[in-house]
């Protein structure tokens, strides 16, 4: 088969490697579309490999082609979306059901071969069937979309609130849709891009603040008749919108922090001081796995992808490169600013 390998730094090549080949409790997926992570950039760009050679990539979907012995849930022809996560299933996070926090785990795409290639073997545990009205497309955000859900869910949720959510990338974005879905009083995204404002409207957000104005907060706080957000949702990662958050939380509010820090941050007094005067809850969020194995996330991202609860908007997606040009998607990543949306690689173009 054909596959995008990482030799090194700086360094994917479109090459051809060995079939792979599903053993007992596997099955063998030939994939359609992958989409690139932001964890993928540093695999390829910098020097965040676990191993060389390496075929990365976990967001992915396709159509299962083999089973490996004593498979029961899958036959050739299943359309299916990737669960990259393979926990140990012995540890006491495990054993909990808080799979996500597994010390001894592998992931696909990482860890293991992943899916920019045009097979990839994984359990049978770690497919996810989706049915017809599903595209590919969708399906190849399901792990995203997944993200997005958890991290709705790691706050004690209520429907018929006010409801802000810094930052409208990929994940930003997904997790205004499953808010809409779930009925929020009013949804405030938060961003510096207008374009990227008016997106996150068109898929359900009530209002879009830029953060470069100079009176947004003041903004921010008449949408709420001055009563501020019962949850914000930080998806950025980003110091300033994690420090902005506690100034939009309302007195008792609850707030996840779903987007990955990349920077050593420090709070004033006066800063933190909020969570003091304002007693908000403050939680983060990690990955997007419960029990049974995957979890509600994925049954859910399924049923409501097919069912059209979610939508897919072609917004979504802002190219699509085909696999043997898999060197050129992680080129466009080098330019800031370059890449205005998630970038999918097709295996079968």
């Amino acid at each position: 088969m054909k596959a995008g390998v990482i030799y090194a730094p700086n360094d994917i090549r479109y090459e051809d490697m060995a079939d792979p080949e599903p053993k007992a409790g596997e099955v063998r997926i030939k994939v359609k579309y992958t989409g690139i992570c932001g964890s993928d950039v540093p695999r390829v760009n910098a020097d965040a490999c676990h191993f060389y050679p390496n075929v990365i990539g976990h967001e992915f979907s396709g159509t299962i082609d083999k089973v490996g012995e004593g498979v029961t849930k899958f036959k050739p022809g299943d359309r299916v979306a990737g669960v990259p996560l393979v926990p140990c299933m012995k540890c006491p996070d495990c054993l909990r059901g808080d799979y996500s926090l597994c010390k001894h785990y592998s992931f696909i795409g990482s860890r293991q071969q992943g899916s920019f290639a045009e097979y990839v073997c994984v359990p049978e545990m770690n497919a996810v069937k989706i049915s017809d009205e599903v595209t590919f497309e969708q399906g190849a955000l399901f792990e995203p979309t997944t993200i997005a859900l958890h991290g709705l869910e790691r706050v004690n949720y209520k429907a018929g609130k006010y409801v802000a959510v810094l930052g409208t990338g990929t994940i930003g974005v997904l997790l205004v849709e499953w808010l809409r879905a779930f009925d929020a009083k009013k949804i405030v995204v938060f961003d510096i891009v207008p374009e990227k404002l008016e997106f996150a409207k068109k898929l359900g957000a009530d209002e879009g603040i830029n953060t470069l104005d100079k009176d947004f907060m003041e903004q921010a706080k008449a949408l709420t008749d001055g009563h501020g957000f019962d949850y914000v949702y930080e998806t950025a990662g980003n110091t300033i919108t994690m420090k902005m958050a506690f100034e939009l939380a309302a007195n008792k509010a609850e707030m996840c922090y779903i987007g990955t820090p990349k920077k050593e941050m420090t709070f004033t007094v006066d800063e933190w001081e909020n969570m003091n005067r304002k007693e908000f809850n403050l939680t983060g969020s990690w990955m997007s796995y419960s029990a049974p194995f995957p979890g509600h996330e994925w049954t859910l991202t399924s049923e409501y992808y097919g069912n059209g609860k979610l939508k897919y908007d072609e917004g979504l997606v802002f190219r699509k490169f085909p696999l043997s040009k898999i060197a050129d998607a992680f080129e466009l990543f080098k330019t800031p600013g370059a890449v205005k949306g998630k970038i999918l690689i097709d295996s079968e173009a």
